[in-house]
């Protein structure tokens, strides 16, 4: 089966291109995470809010959310059984990959970039009203969080909130692709390299002392820390490759999948 870029896409693959260099040029910009700042904790609170969703969908409850202003998360989560463990546990790095395949997906589709940015927003609002606010209110006396790390994670998720969709209702269509594409690219390449880093940490001698999400799987599976790693970022590559496979190619007319092709 052989397949070419769809004309259709180039421009959009264009962009994708530029977003993809600024990201990676970005990294080796001295203090340029300042630049990304908001971007990191869009990508956190799209982190967490997978932990979330995941845990209720598997009938487990959220005590909270909380978003620090170092850029790391913690939902407190209370699971039912021992499935709500796994996927609520694997939750986190997988939605974020997945939002971010989504997110190309659906531009590919020829949904409205603008409408795509106010469906994050609303994402980020309700994660924010819901279980960064509402949630630690009613579990004031059994989750463990501070007044300090409500009023950040409000706060940050109330200006990321209004900052998404004043770029959808002010931004130009080239702003708002170009918007999208870049949030894409972050939360793929972050989701990538937070794995990376969850790999240094799980390692033997390293950093196995840490509380991770894969130390939960651990604990949940016997299976050890590092192999739940490993198939993390197995699973969020191929998700990766299928959405870009998805957003980028077409398929050759007239092209057939014949057994044996390649023999006489």
């Amino acid at each position: 089966m052989k397949y070419k870029l769809a004309e259709d896409v180039k421009p959009q693959v264009t962009l994708l291109i530029i977003a993809t260099i600024i990201t990676i040029a970005l990294w080796f910009i001295p203090f340029a995470d300042y630049l990304v700042y908001p971007i990191r904790l869009f990508v956190t609170f799209i982190h967490e809010g997978s932990h979330a969703l995941a845990s209720l969908l598997t009938g487990g409850s959220v005590q909270s959310l909380t978003v620090a202003s170092d850029g790391s998360g913690v939902v407190q989560a209370l699971s039912g059984n021992w499935l709500s463990v796994l996927v609520t546990s694997s939750a986190g790095y997988l939605g974020t990959t997945a939002f971010g395949v989504a997110l190309l997906v659906l531009i590919r589709r020829a949904f409205s970039a603008r409408v795509v940015l106010m469906t994050a927003a609303a994402f980020v609002g309700i994660m924010t009203v819901v279980f960064g606010f509402l949630a630690p209110v009613w579990n004031v006396f059994s989750a463990d969080v501070s007044f300090g790390s409500v009023a950040f994670t409000v706060a940050s998720g109330v200006l990321l909130t209004a900052g998404l969709l004043a770029i959808a209702r002010y931004g130009s269509a080239k702003w708002a692709n170009f918007t999208v594409a870049f949030l894409a690219v972050q939360c793929v390449l972050n989701s990538l390299l937070d794995l990376k880093t969850l790999f240094f940490i799980n390692a033997p001698f390293v950093g196995s002392h840490i509380h991770t999400d894969a130390a939960n799987m651990a604990a949940a599976t016997g299976l050890p820390a590092i192999a739940w790693v490993f198939i993390w970022i197995g699973i969020s590559v191929l998700m990766i490759s299928i959405g870009m496979r998805v957003y980028a190619v077409s398929k050759q007319k007239g092209q057939h999948d014949l057994p044996f092709e390649g023999n006489p």
